[in-house]
């Protein structure tokens, strides 16, 4: 972490981190996809996730839990988890999504993910939860990767709209209790 100055401190999202989520959700979406998707379909999406208004109403959920990373006071990633629900390919019922994991360019290779990946993991694990799953792109070889090496495995596969472009995500789950 030579390049940077400040390990990154980990804590809950509060009301107040609204617009600095919906600002780094909407920079890392589109440095991470941008490429891939028409710019339509992209701000489609963006603007359908993220914005100050959308993340207040999501900090405000009790089924939504956020962590945010700072380095030095600047948010540079952030997790989402969401309790309540359980995709159709998860056969544990107490199972904890990560709706999102979203790390800044410049972060990337620092072990900040995996430090996410634990906030979320000891969340999932103080909440009774047997698992946690995700959906994540299959053209995304990069977060596969990532996802198998932290255990998870796929498990299914469901349609995931991006703005009019309806693309193939792999449902993936890691079992906590093992």
């Amino acid at each position: 972490m030579s390049h940077h100055t400040h390990a990154p401190e980990i804590r809950r999202a509060g009301l107040a981190d609204a617009a600095a989520l919906a600002d780094l959700g909407r920079r890392t979406f589109i440095d991470t996809f941008g490429a891939e998707n028409s710019a339509e379909d992209l701000l489609d999406f963006v603007n359908g996730a993220y914005g100050e208004t959308i993340q207040r109403q999501e900090l405000d959920s009790p089924h939504l839990t956020y962590f945010l990373a700072e380095s030095a006071g600047v948010p540079v990633a952030f997790a989402l988890l969401r309790s309540g629900h359980v995709s159709p390919f998860v056969d544990d019922p107490t199972a904890i999504e990560l709706q999102r994991l979203y790390v800044d360019r410049a972060w990337h290779g620092t072990g900040l993910a995996q430090r996410l990946m634990a906030e979320c993991v000891r969340l999932a694990v103080a909440h009774g939860a047997g698992s946690i799953f995700l959906g994540v792109w299959e053209r995304n070889a990069k977060a596969l990767r990532f996802y198998a090496a932290q255990g998870f495995v796929v498990v299914g596969s469901h349609s995931f709209m991006v703005g009019s472009d309806a693309q193939i995500d792999h449902v993936m789950c890691r079992r906590l209790d093992d």
